[in-house]
């Protein structure tokens, strides 16, 4: 957080584990793509909403024994019945709330209010499991404009295109040794 509090910045994530909003991040300057821990949806997916559940799993944790949950606790939709599951996009079921597309239309509007200015697509840690989500876009915006910079911090996977490579930095390094040492300069 230390790294962005007087700039002007959005967050685009696959995490789906809150770290983001743990860490001080303004809720409305994120979009998890790939959906959230910290909500519930149908399974069944029979309609469009999701569920906040951080109370019920809380009482799952304190109420459970031997590794189990009163069956009561056992959350269900309740439009249809069915058991309820985690938000989270791992097949054709993933609902995308009026949340999911709000934080999405706040993404889109801030790149394109940014898309001719000086722009830092800073790359934390994506991997190739989904290029296409962060990875790709970044190179691609980074191409199209001449005072965009693209920075890649990976362990194991820095790297940039050849088109971009005069406006990108690749640091195969730890993330958090490396943002300790900015942050500290």
């Amino acid at each position: 957080m230390e790294l962005v509090k007087d700039k002007d910045y959005f967050v685009l994530t696959t995490n789906v584990d809150h770290q983001f909003q743990l860490a001080g991040f303004d809720k409305k300057r994120l979009f998890y793509t790939q959906g959230d821990y910290g909500l519930w949806q149908c399974s069944k997916a029979c309609h469009d909403k999701t569920y906040d559940n951080e109370d019920v799993v809380r009482q799952m944790v304190a109420e459970q024994k031997d590794m189990k949950i009163p069956t009561e606790l056992v959350p269900k939709c309740p439009v249809c019945g069915a058991p309820m599951t985690m938000n989270l996009r791992c097949d054709n079921s993933f609902v995308q709330d009026d949340g999911w597309y709000a934080a999405s239309n706040r993404y889109d509007e801030f790149i394109l209010c940014h898309k001719e200015l000086h722009i830092l697509f800073l790359e934390l840690g994506v991997g190739a499991n989904t290029p296409v989500i962060i990875k790709y876009p970044f190179w691609k915006m980074t191409a199209k404009n001449p005072q965009a910079v693209y920075v890649c911090i990976n362990k194991q996977e820095a790297y940039a295109p050849r088109e971009i490579v005069d406006s990108a930095l690749c640091i195969e390094s730890d993330i958090s040794e490396i943002l300790k040492d900015i942050v500290s300069d």
